[in-house]
């Protein structure tokens, strides 16, 4: 039993009390008994400050906590048996001096620390013990607007008719139940998205795209809430009475993640997981662990995992870079490193030995490219926003069986296909991871060796989804992410695909876009203006636009022949 709080200026016969109240038991059956009620009162009434009482099930009681006349602070409870689907153990009970119900706090600690109940018990003038309040903690659904607790009231402590066991089982097995329904959809775990906005939205296309990338990470979106403030909080990012609010309502709905639309720096992660249980996302963990997932070559793997150590080594902390290694010598001598210095250099030796690996990776596909160009064949790159289609064009063209999937990020390691166009002529066709705005800058610094099939190519192919109503950002990302990447100067063809969804209207408003060419992946269609252009760009079949140049392959330099070795001995030269 500790006892923590407000403990100045008690007297140490205020204090011989104060530890007989602790060392007092409550019948497990019962929420409270009358002697432990009066003794709280009375002590309470004395020195006017709150007295609360932390209780297990067993009705030990574990700490004391004296507050001011107004609240108590809880110390920290710990983490003991507060997972997910499980109330923590322990029961509240404290003094009100001034007959209030109970308070806002009060509520908000029954929430975010699982307790089993929250009692107040008024202390009146004389010391006895007046009206009780208690609140429950209740679960709800996933469409529910019930609250968070469910409260009862009794005039004193002797009309406390309340089998505190019995409640308790009840509150589990609903917890358990409600556990054991949101494992059943399809064993996805189950989030809550966040974001701030400046104003209030209709729609939210950006939220919509992160329900998307939760469906593709294998997340289950349960709730979306959007905060409306200028700018978002420097610490915890929607402020703490919304976060707060959303954590209680995560936690009442079985909820295992907080997902924000944001990306979170290291200090507001940290706050906001110090604040909750929960795990806590933001945009850009969220694709990294999609590319993660999606990762099937050990070259994919090693830049995924380059990108997810350069994301994490920030957050690991912050130390000098003269104390990062403790070695011997003058100012060496110590106790070694600590576990963050360790972790620290840990990250930093594993990047520097994957950026070795990928520059072997881009020496590999540089000989390849070259092999090909030295043959006279022409690369075409197909670019374009995530889930425009891209795969399934390079499936229809090249009858390829790539993996196509209605999914964001469905593609992640280039694929290279040879493409005959009409006229005994052949090009080489490359898929390429999609965009996405909001591309996290470790992924792009991490994927130069898969960027670099654009890079090499001589014409890019611009895939854009003709039914989506962002169209046009999509479009700026796409070029934008081109323009960082030093390769906004190469010569593109603007590929309207998923034509055959649209309608009459959407038909002809493409049709008028100059240089557009509307296609069909799915279905086929257009795919023979789709190669004439192709064939027209390249080789300038057609009278209306010159060829593109074919990037010729780089010459070796000439070596001079080594005295040491004497050439080979040709059989059909004559003998002097």
């Amino acid at each position: 039993m500790s006892v923590t709080g407000n403990l100045l200026g008690l007297s140490p016969v205020v204090r011989k009390e104060l530890e007989r109240i602790g060392r007092r038991r409550v019948p497990p059956q019962r929420v409270l008994s009358p002697e432990l009620a009066r003794a709280m009162t009375e002590w309470s009434r004395s020195t006017g400050r709150q007295l609360g009482v932390i209780a297990d099930r067993r009705g030990h009681i574990r700490h004391l906590v004296v507050g001011t006349a107004n609240r108590i602070d809880l110390p920290d409870l710990g983490r003991s048996r507060a997972g997910r689907g499980h109330l923590r153990g322990l029961r509240l009970l404290h003094t009100h001096l001034q007959g209030e119900p109970l308070t806002q706090d009060d509520l908000t600690d029954l929430s975010l620390l699982r307790l089993d109940l929250i009692l107040a018990i008024q202390a009146l003038d004389d010391g006895f013990p007046g009206a009780i309040h208690i609140a429950f903690p209740q679960p709800k659904g996933d469409v529910s607007d019930d609250e968070a607790w469910r409260l009862l009231d009794a005039p004193s402590v002797h009309d406390l008719d309340l089998d505190f066991s019995a409640e308790i089982r009840e509150l589990e097995a609903q917890y358990a139940q409600q556990q054991s329904t949101s494992t059943i959809d399809a064993g996805k775990e189950r989030a809550v998205l966040v974001a701030v906005r400046p104003r209030r939205q209709d729609s939210d296309p950006r939220l919509d795209e992160l329900t998307r990338l939760c469906d593709t990470a294998g997340l289950a979106v349960v709730n979306r809430v959007v905060q409306v403030r200028p700018k978002p909080d420097p610490r915890t990012v929607i402020g703490r009475g919304r976060l707060e609010d959303i954590i209680i309502d995560a936690m009442q709905r079985g909820i295992d993640l907080l997902v924000f639309d944001q990306d979170l720096s290291p200090s507001q992660v940290k706050t906001v997981a110090d604040a909750t249980e929960l795990r806590v996302l933001d945009r850009s963990q969220l694709i990294l662990d999609i590319f993660a997932q999606h990762a099937q070559s050990a070259e994919g793997r090693l830049q995924v995992e380059l990108a997810q150590l350069r994301y994490l080594l920030p957050r690991l902390g912050i130390m000098s870079t003269a104390m990062s290694r403790l070695t011997g010598g003058i100012g060496g001598r110590g106790p070694g490193e600590t576990k963050l210095e360790i972790r620290q250099r840990r990250a930093r030796d594993r990047i520097t030995f994957l950026q070795k690996q990928l520059e072997q990776v881009r020496k590999r596909r540089s000989v390849q490219r070259n092999r090909r160009t030295r043959h006279g064949i022409p690369t075409v790159a197909i670019v374009g926003y995530t889930n425009a289609g891209k795969s399934t064009l390079l499936n229809t063209m090249t009858r390829s069986e790539v993996v196509a999937a209605d999914q964001l990020f469905a593609t992640l390691d280039p694929t290279t296909r040879r493409l005959r166009i009409p006229g005994n002529r052949e090009a080489v066709l490359s898929d390429t991871v999609g965009f996405i705005e909001d591309l996290p800058p470790t992924l792009l610094e991490a994927f130069k060796a898969t960027f670099e099939v654009i890079e090499r190519a001589d014409l890019v192919l611009h895939v854009v989804d003709a039914t989506s109503e962002r169209q046009l950002e999509h479009r700026r990302v796409v070029e934008d992410v081109l323009e960082e990447l030093g390769m906004g100067n190469i010569p593109s063809l603007l590929i309207a695909n998923k034509c055959d969804l649209l309608d009459e209207e959407g038909k002809d408003r493409w049709s008028k876009k100059k240089g557009a060419i509307m296609v069909s992946a799915r279905a086929g269609d257009g795919l023979s203006d789709l190669l004439a252009a192709l064939d027209n760009a390249l080789w300038g079949t057609r009278p209306d636009g010159p060829a593109l140049p074919i990037r010729a392959a780089p010459e070796r330099p000439s070596e001079p022949p080594d005295e040491r070795f004497p050439p080979k001995w040709d059989r059909n030269q004559k003998s002097n």
